[in-house]
Formats: structure tokens, sequence, C-alpha cells
């Protein structure tokens, strides 16, 4: 059975295609929780080096998904310049995000953090053509109330879940702003590159332009950190912990925004607080108050809300990668004027 067999299976089977994207988003928001523990794992440590921490996930992104690309012989079907903005705006998002940890409370960058969900619908509207149901619109405002339950309930208990202080909590606040703009844009451009081109060639070129960005950054910014850093098996492993569970959620998110779209995937990742329950429970032997558990029945209920109620679901056969390997060079810009803009074929996230 080959991937256009599959693809066509999976559009006409919409119950099936709405439970997987659901689930699919999870498990992405999971990926994301493991990130976090691993990224407070490398601070605990004394470690302040988000961009090479990026620079790991961009380098093995580009060398798994590059060698796939070299051995089809594919031409680009997307213009560098594209590229180039999707591995900078992922980048700087990244850095950004991180690097307000120092500055300000976990509680503030989890909350400020859900800004990534009206950038990202503002961005699809305007850019995509995408329009939202009154229903979509209120199913996203309920997973953002649903996570709004969590962080009540850690200034509640005085933090423990990720309250705390910060330095300079105006700074780190502006930084996560900033940040979720960049992450908008690099899941805006990623969509349409996963949906109307090839998904190989976008993790590929994600990782190729993010690595170069982010290795320029690195020797401007991070050298002396790293050569006043040393290094342990725990931070080796901390380091690790991240780059895997990170190429795991760079692969997998493709995925979610080809099926799903940027609000979708964005309103997904906001249960990725509430994973981190678990290695709370688990690993840290902590209570959870009862909020959290409401609040992840919320989140549920909002998700189920905006995937039902969506207008349309992009057809997978529409866009299938083995379409796409013997299409000719195209500029990202002619989309916009083709006639494959119409209703039937708008990115409707």
């Amino acid at each position: 059975m080959d991937w256009t067999t599959i693809s066509t299976w999976w559009s006409r089977t919409a119950t099936l295609q709405i439970l997987g994207i659901l689930l699919l988003g999870q498990l992405v928001s999971f990926l994301l929780a493991l990130m976090s523990i691993t990224s407070s794992l490398i601070a605990q440590f004394g470690v302040d080096a988000p961009l090479t921490q990026s620079l790991f996930t961009y380098g093995s992104l580009a060398l798994v998904y590059g060698s796939i690309l070299l051995y089809r012989h594919q031409k680009p079907l997307v213009s560098w310049y594209w590229y180039l903005l999707l591995g900078f705006a992922d980048a700087q998002g990244c850095y950004l995000v991180i690097k307000a940890y120092q500055y300000t409370s976990v509680t503030s960058v989890t909350l400020l953090d859900c800004w990534t969900v009206p950038w990202a619908i503002l961005l699809t509207w305007i850019f995509l053509g995408t329009r939202y149901s009154l229903w979509q619109l209120c199913g996203g405002t309920l997973c953002v109330l649903g996570l709004s339950l969590v962080l009540f309930s850690d200034t509640w208990d005085g933090g423990g879940g990720g309250g705390g202080g910060g330095s300079k909590p105006i700074l780190g606040d502006v930084l996560v702003i900033v940040g979720t703009v960049f992450f908008a844009v690099s899941n805006v451009v990623e969509e349409f590159c996963v949906k109307k081109k090839d998904r190989v060639e976008a993790v590929t070129m994600l990782g190729v332009y993010g690595f170069l960005v982010t290795a320029i950054e690195v020797s401007v910014l991070e050298l002396k950190t790293l050569k006043s850093i040393k290094w342990s098996g725990d931070i080796v492993l901390a380091f690790a912990g991240y780059g895997v569970s990170s190429f795991i959620y760079c692969s997998l998110a493709p995925f979610v925004l080809k099926f799903g779209g940027s609000a979708m995937f964005n309103l997904s990742l906001l249960t990725s607080d509430m994973w981190a329950v678990l290695f709370r429970v688990f690993i840290y032997h902590q209570k959870v108050d009862w909020l959290y558990f409401v609040s992840f029945l919320v989140v549920g209920i909002g998700l189920i809300i905006y995937s039902t109620t969506e207008k349309k679901l992009v057809p997978a056969s529409a866009t299938t990668e083995d379409e796409n390997l013997n299409t000719e060079y195209q500029i990202l810009n002619g989309e916009s004027e083709s006639t494959t803009l119409d209703q039937s074929d708008s990115l409707a996230s």
C-alpha cells in the first residue's frame, strides 16, 4: 500500500482523521514537555547555552532528512529565501523563549507563550486565506482558559509548578511575546510548505538554515559560555535528552501542521504543561492539585470542539509528497496568484 492510497483512505475517514490529529498533537505536546524538562535540567547544572541546544537539533535534522532528500535527487519546490525565513524565525523563537527563563518565572513564560495561538490565527487568516468559524474560535478560547487553570493552581500553591520570581520579569515577558511572534511565523511558513509542497524538504531546510543561523549566533553570543562549561556525564545526558526529544518533535510536528494547521498545532501544545505533571508525580514525587485534571479536561474539550467544527479538512491526497517529487521549481509568491487557492483548496486550519 503506497502513500497515495493511505492518504486517500485517511482523508475519507473523517472521524479517524480527527482522532489521529488529536492523538498526534498530544504526542508532540508530550515531547515538548520532555524538551522543557531537559532544558530545566541543563539550567540547573549551571549551563546557559540555549543556542547550542538548538544547534544539535538543527544539525541532526539536516543530516537525517537531508540524506533522504539527496537520495531522491529532488529539485527544490520552494525558493531558498522562504526556507531562510523559516529557519531564522524558528531559531529566534527558540532562543528568545529559552532565554526568558533567565529573567522571569516559568508561570509567566507558560502564560505568555499562549500568544502563539492568536498570532498563528492572524497570520494564517492574512497570508493563507484561512477562515475560522465561530465554534473554532470558541474552542481555541476554551483551550487557553483551560491552561489558565494550571497557572492559577501554580500561583495558588506558591509556585510549586513553576512560579518563582525573576531578576528582570518585564524583560523576560517581552522576550517571550517576541518569541511567540517568531514561532507563529515559523509555523505558518512550515504549514504552507508541508501542505502544498513536500514535508521532507521542509524539515530538511528547517534543519539546514536553522543550523546556519544558529551557528553564526553561537559564534557571537555563546563561545565564552561554552569554554567555561565543565562538562560532565549528567550535562551530556541532558543535552542528549533534549536533542533526541527535539528531533522527534520536529519530525512529527509537520504532520500536525499538514492535517490540522498552525492554530490546531499550537492549541495542542497548550497541554505540554499538563504533561509535565507526569514528571512531577512519578519522578519528583510531588503532589498535584486537582485543578490540573480539570484543566486537562477543559483543554481536551476545546480541542475536540475546534477540530470537529472545522469547515473543511485539507485533503491529504491533494498534497501528497509523491506528487511533489516530479514537480518543477516553484516560487512561493505564485501560489497566492494561482487558481489553486480557491475555496476547495484553501489551507483551512
